[in-house]
């Protein structure tokens, strides 16, 4: 060799191959780039495997809670109606047991509005007009068929027919629809 060898002058197409050499080495490298092709196609369907199954749990994560909040929404959407109820039902229940405690004054206010209608009047009806406004009624029982839901029949007198409510001793009310205290009549038949 000479001293004149200089490596930069050698390029990879001056140098001669051996053919059986550069087809081998074709191959080799056909079998090296299929083999990472594969490789990488099965690195990525596991990744969509994993994906997919991430996805999957993932909606049923989402689906679980989902559930749990219609619950818990469904859960106090009948707590507050079930509070709203109990509040009205207290509320109406208070308010009877008031009217109750008036009956007897609204009963001194009758009595003496019998005796002295001009002076107790004006009194007697405002007291009655503000406990009607509340949901107290008066039971009209004067000449109607006797009805022992509405009324105590304290006296009886003989007449023909079906029983009827001859006399009103003590008026009855009602408080909202239902039966507050029964009046107190005289019965006839």
């Amino acid at each position: 060799m000479t001293d004149d060898f200089n490596p930069d002058d050698l390029h990879p197409e001056d140098i001669p191959l051996d053919p059986d050499f550069t087809s081998e080495m074709t191959r080799l490298r056909a079998i090296v780039e299929q083999e990472e092709a594969e490789a990488a196609a099965a690195a990525a369907e596991a990744a969509g495997a994993a994906v997919e199954h991430d996805v999957d749990a993932l909606v049923a994560e989402r689906d679980s809670f989902k559930d749990i909040a219609l619950r818990l929404q469904a859960d106090f959407d009948n707590y507050r109606k079930r509070i709203a109820a109990q509040q009205a039902f207290d509320v109406q229940s208070a308010t009877g047991k008031m009217a109750e405690e008036l009956l007897p004054v609204l009963d001194a206010c009758e009595a003496a509005f019998v005796q002295h209608p001009v002076e107790v009047e004006p009194l007697f009806n405002l007291l009655l007009g503000q406990l009607k406004k509340m949901g107290l009624e008066s039971m009209n029982l004067q000449d109607q068929p006797f009805d022992p839901n509405l009324a105590e029949a304290v006296l009886h007198e003989p007449g023909d027919g079906e029983p009827v409510v001859s006399e009103v001793l003590r008026s009855g009310y009602t408080w909202k629809g239902k039966v507050l205290r029964p009046a107190m009549v005289k019965v006839r038949g």
